[in-house]
């Protein structure tokens, strides 16, 4: 299988509603690739937007059960409410930078439907009294500054949002660059770095300003939830993870890319969806690459909830999935993510900087079948685990610690054997190294 067939892949156009109510985020997905107008968009769901205001809003998306879809799965309504009761005036984030490699369904929603994203963030903004609402797309992300840049023109010349001005903004394309904190750090003139907490965004954030921040698929759901109500949304997925989520799937199934499913559906089911398996598949990592591999045969009778996975140690997260195939070296995949999350630190603490490294090390020399550092690996994931400025060791040393785990034959093999053959293989989607952050 070539690199291509793990790639970046952009939305797979769903088919038409059937008894399960999907498509729903992704029903206004055009044949031609182009991004509905706000014409369709009316068409659709129809131009009054309901309830608008205040405390109505918050109690149903509160009713609704809607969780972020950014990966730390806060109960949206509790942001919105937390934010609604400062005193000073709110600005409304729309999070759309998508750091993660394995990850386009952010960036698929922005290009493919725009206006959806946007309803939600207005919405959002009037709920909270907000009178500005700023979208943060990554800098390489040319299609969807586009898009959005037509339909936030479209809705000017038509005065939707008239109380509320939108601005998009292109914000540096990188790992950690898209966490909350690090955005709004970007957007207040510094770098674009986590910063260490608290206050958290909902007490002070762009320009000191209480800030609402979702990522841009959280703000698509609470504007179908606006339009349609808490009972609707609640038709799909279970009673403690109700709704329907996006998921980025790749490797080795036959149509890979972006695809809806029902919160609570099987695994199996999503990889049917995505076409089948076209190979054998040995493990697949789930939540990206903070995520957690798990050997095919234990995650293919899992359901796609954190209920179940949370015992094998796994979280949906980023909502992205890669199916490894068998016949790829799993060592040298790790090795080259663990190398990229190193190279991705903020550089701001000592087991994030130095840990990381030694940790990415550790797996190269492994990879190369030049020692047995089996020992020291472990050793040095649980000293960084937990003592970094920000979470972004914990999510590298969880890739690590289950990639150790799950493919401990293959890492034997390696020290037995040496270098495999497949090395050169490169499978595991990672942005081009020499490209501009």
């Amino acid at each position: 299988m070539s690199s291509s067939a793990v790639a970046r892949a952009s939305v797979v156009r769903p088919r038409l509603a059937g008894p399960n109510g999907l498509p729903r985020l992704l029903a206004g997905v055009r044949e031609d690739g182009r991004a509905e107008s706000l014409r369709s968009h009316f068409d659709r769901y129809g131009a009054t937007r309901e309830p608008t205001r205040g405390d109505e809003l918050i109690s149903v998306v509160e009713a609704s059960g809607l969780t972020g879809r950014g990966g730390a799965s806060f109960p949206a309504g509790a942001k919105l409410r937390a934010v609604a009761d400062r005193r000073r005036r709110p600005i409304v984030l729309v999070n759309g930078a998508e750091g993660e490699p394995a990850s386009s369904k952010d960036r698929a929603l922005l290009h493919a439907v725009p206006h959806l994203v946007l309803d939600g963030a207005a919405l959002a903004a009037e709920a909270v009294d907000a009178r500005e609402v700023v979208v943060a797309v990554g800098s390489q992300a040319g299609p969807e500054q586009a898009a959005l840049a037509a339909a936030v023109a479209e809705r000017e010349r038509n005065r939707i949002d008239r109380a509320v001005s939108i601005r998009v903004v292109p914000v540096p394309t990188g790992f950690v660059a898209g966490e909350e904190t690090a955005l709004i750090r970007f957007l207040n003139g510094g770098p674009p770095k986590p910063t260490i907490t608290p206050p958290r965004p909902f007490e002070c954030g762009i320009g000191g300003a209480p800030t609402l921040v979702f990522n841009v698929e959280t703000f698509a759901q609470l504007a179908l939830i606006a339009h349609f109500g808490s009972d609707w949304f609640r038709e799909l997925g279970t009673t403690r993870e109700p709704g329907s989520t996006l998921v980025t799937i790749t490797g080795a199934v036959g149509r890979p890319g972006v695809h809806e499913i029902g919160l609570g559906a099987s695994f199996a089911g999503l990889v049917e969806e995505a076409g089948g398996l076209i190979a054998p598949v040995s493990a697949f990592l789930i939540g990206g690459y903070f995520g957690t591999w798990l050997r095919a045969e234990t995650a293919l009778e899992l359901r796609l909830l954190d209920a179940e996975l949370t015992p094998h140690g796994a979280a949906l997260g980023a909502r992205a999935i890669v199916a490894l195939p068998a016949h790829a070296c799993a060592v040298h995949e790790i090795a080259r993510v663990a190398r990229y999350l190193s190279n991705e630190s903020a550089g701001q603490c000592g087991p994030c900087v130095h840990g990381l490294a030694a940790i990415a090390s550790g797996l190269e020399r492994v990879a190369a079948g030049k020692g047995d550092d089996r020992a020291q690996l472990a050793r040095w994931v649980d000293v960084v685990r937990g003592r970094g400025a920000c979470k972004h060791p914990d999510g590298a040393t969880r890739f690590v610690a289950s990639a150790l785990d799950v493919f401990a034959d293959e890492v034997e093999m390696h020290l037995r054997r040496g270098r495999c053959r497949t090395r050169a293989a490169a499978l595991l989607p990672l942005p081009n190294p020499g490209r501009r952050r």
